[in-house]
């Protein structure tokens, strides 16, 4: 037998495998140790680097030699030990059978042998397996049987792996609660042992449970977490990560992040061609495009989530899509789509209900080990046989009778269940049709109300157009026709008509601003506005604009200051020269004499900023909050100037349209400066990847 296990070990050694010192070393100790427990103690340390590395196939050769000799040298400890690898060597190969065979086998010998500790990792890695393979309440029993021993020892490897299967377990169950606990427990190992994969695992879980739980916040930095441990090259868990990670900002209404992480979420999966991950990210950019009111966007994004849910049936994803699906057509008005779509979506939970596991209640009692046998009750009771020997006529003219009573009954019982189950069957056909059809017309309510809601904003709109076309552009037409009027009329001569010009050229400009400002609020209000972006110099904006307030600045003496440079941004350029318009007016607006106004431009993060500052009057924090309202806003200017409050919240409405963000900082009796960012390249909708 010595022999034999040199020659094996000698093989082993000259075999082809790259294998550590300590591995190389415990093999030239065993070569040369006596065949008596010293040998199986170092056998079983190779046994547990072979197994830590994964090859399992050269840990079952030692297996069996140190069995063998371990049974020779009648070495129990032995035995048990390397049955216990054995079993932990036939999971990882997924021979389940033999697996628990060998657990319970160990388990016996370290029963005998009164060593609780083994029992314990027994334990453990028995309810370990019976929870992967769904037998969770005996896998629940196992592993808290031994799980406050693991723990009272700090063997962390045994508790690891016991808690992500107590998680596991409690979540299939619905015990989110208790899923979390554990898998927090098996996070704080994880730190410990620093496993990165680990750490990426049980941060994941956590997030996913808080996911369900509609703890979006917590959710994310758990997502975030799992993130931060992933390589920077490791695309296949940023994949994973990242569509989840914006479906739980969209929950949380973050929805310009969530575009971000969709985005990369989305392009990332495609270049790994994860269909699943391309999936998840196609049904959350649906569900943002939708939020946002980017409907065709939304529906096209959808439908090609439909269709790849659908060949890889992934049910609960089609069940978000299909009702998506629904609330997007319902949104838009149809209502036969939206209803189709909604009977799909009943299809699918129906099927998805009928397969979940049931509910059973967990209770946290461990196995408890004992000898007790019950006893087998072997007594038979004994049958009197009846004597059919002497039977005669009239008995059975009797049991003929009894028959056919029994036959008349049963068929009376038959007809009366078949009626029974044609009016029942009836019925719920009745009661379904009747229920299809309060499901549509709560749809079609839904769908009125929606409508009733864009009418009535879109009255308010009108209401606001004619209220301020009827008083501020009125205004200034009728101003600018009274000076006409007297001039067709002779009664101003030349000398007076020169000095009127410049008021009548400033009234004429204020008419240009507001018809300009009406007429872009009102579409932004219809989302009819669409921008057409171009790269062009925002210094040449600036110069042209400020042609237009040079008059009014010079009546107020007003300073200009000009720090702007030579530089481009790519947006739509009559968007950006009305922003620019309407801050440049503003200023003067709220400017006294001697006042200045600085206009500049830099570059920040890859974007450009533009600002247009002044030393004026100032804002008070109060009225700041109301600047970018969706209300309007307006207070009378230094030389009483008019306004309609609608400038800034046209500004808003341009910029963010072009993909960027306008903001203010102010100061009463000192001066107000607006920020606006825009981008200096391309920039692809955030949502319509």
């Amino acid at each position: 037998m010595k022999k034999l296990f040199v020659i094996l070990c000698f093989l082993i050694l000259s075999a082809g495998y790259s294998q550590n010192d300590e591995l190389e070393s415990l093999m030239l100790d065993l070569t040369f140790q006596e065949n008596d427990s010293t040998k199986v103690n170092t056998s079983l340390k190779i046994i547990k680097l072979l197994y830590d590395s994964q090859e399992y196939d050269r840990a079952l050769k030692f297996v069996k030699k140190t069995e063998e000799i371990s049974e020779e040298l009648n070495y129990q400890k032995g035995v048990a030990n390397v049955i216990y690898f054995k079993a932990l060597i036939f999971n990882k190969k997924e021979d389940y059978i033999n697996a628990l065979n060998q657990y319970k086998k160990a388990k016996s010998l370290y029963a005998t042998l009164k060593d609780t500790v083994s029992i314990a990792k027994v334990n453990s890695q028995l309810g370990v397996v019976e929870i992967e393979h769904g037998n969770y309440t005996t896998g629940l029993k196992y592993a808290l049987s031994g799980i406050k021993i693991l723990e009272k020892k700090q063997l962390n490897e045994e508790l690891s792996s016991t808690y992500k299967s107590l998680a596991k377990a409690y979540q299939n169950n619905g015990s989110f609660e208790k899923a979390i606990d554990y898998n927090l427990k098996s996070l704080e190992i994880e730190e410990l042992t620093n496993d990165s994969d680990g750490l990426i695992n049980a941060n994941k879980n956590l997030a996913q449970l808080y996911l369900q739980k509609k703890e979006y916040n917590k959710a994310i930095r758990y997502f975030e977490n799992a993130l931060n441990y992933a390589k920077t090259n490791d695309d296949e868990i940023k994949a994973e990560i990242l569509p989840e990670l914006g479906g739980a900002y969209i929950k949380n209404e973050k929805f310009k992040i969530a575009a971000e992480y969709l985005v990369e979420g989305i392009k990332l999966n495609r270049k790994l061609d994860n269909t699943n991950g391309i999936l998840i990210s196609l049904n959350n950019l649906g569900e943002l495009n939708y939020l946002k009111k980017n409907f065709r966007t939304a529906e096209s994004q959808l439908l090609e989530a439909g269709k790849i849910g659908r060949l890889e049936n992934n049910k609960e994803q089609l069940l978000k899509n299909y009702s998506l699906m629904k609330s997007l057509d319902s949104t838009k008005g149809n209502f036969e789509s939206a209803f189709a779509w909604q009977r799909e979506y009943f299809k699918i939970k129906n099927s998805i209900d009928a397969q979940k596991p049931k509910i059973i209640t967990i209770v946290e009692e461990p196995i408890i080990e004992d000898n007790l046998q019950i006893a087998e009750n072997n007594n038979v009771l004994a049958l009197d046989q009846p004597n059919n020997s002497m039977v005669n006529k009239k008995s059975l003219d009797r049991l003929k009778l009894v028959f056919y009573a029994l036959l008349a009954a049963f068929a009376i019982v038959l007809v009366f269940f078949v009626l029974f189950y044609m009016k029942r069957k009836s019925r719920v056909k009745y009661t379904r049709e009747l229920e299809a059809k309060n499901q549509k017309i709560e749809l079609q309510n839904e769908a009125i109300l929606e409508q009733s809601k864009h009418l009535e904003s879109i009255n308010k709109v009108k209401d606001k157009l004619f209220s301020i076309v009827s008083h501020d552009l009125k205004d200034s037409l009728t101003s600018t026709k009274g000076f006409i009027d007297l001039l067709k009329e002779g009664q101003l001569s030349q000398e007076e008509f020169h000095n009127l010009l410049p008021e009548l050229s400033e009234n004429a400009n204020n008419a240009s601003l507001l018809l300009f400002n009406l007429l872009n609020w009102s579409k932004s209000q219809m989302q009819s506005l669409k921008p057409k972006p171009s790269l062009f110099d925002v210094q040449e904006v600036f110069f042209e604009k400020i042609k237009l307030v040079e008059q009014k600045m010079q009546v107020k003496g007003i300073k200009l200051i000009d720090n702007t440079l030579r530089d481009f941004v790519y947006a739509d350029r009559s968007m950006v020269e009305i922003v620019i318009q309407n801050l440049l007016a503003n200023a003067v607006k709220f400017c006294t004499i001697g006042d200045s106004i600085t206009i500049a431009n830099t570059i920040s993060n890859g974007n450009a900023i533009i600002s247009v500052s002044d030393s004026g009057v100032g804002i008070s924090v109060e009225n700041q909050h109301k600047l970018f309202g969706g209300n309007t806003f307006t207070t009378v200017g230094t030389n009483n100037e008019k306004g309609t409050g609608l400038g800034l919240t046209i500004c808003r409405e341009l910029v963010e349209l072009n993909q960027g963000r306008i903001w203010v900082d102010s100061e009463e009796n000192v001066g107000s400066t607006f920020f606006v960012e825009l981008p200096k390249t391309r920039v692809e909708n955030p949502v319509n990847t």
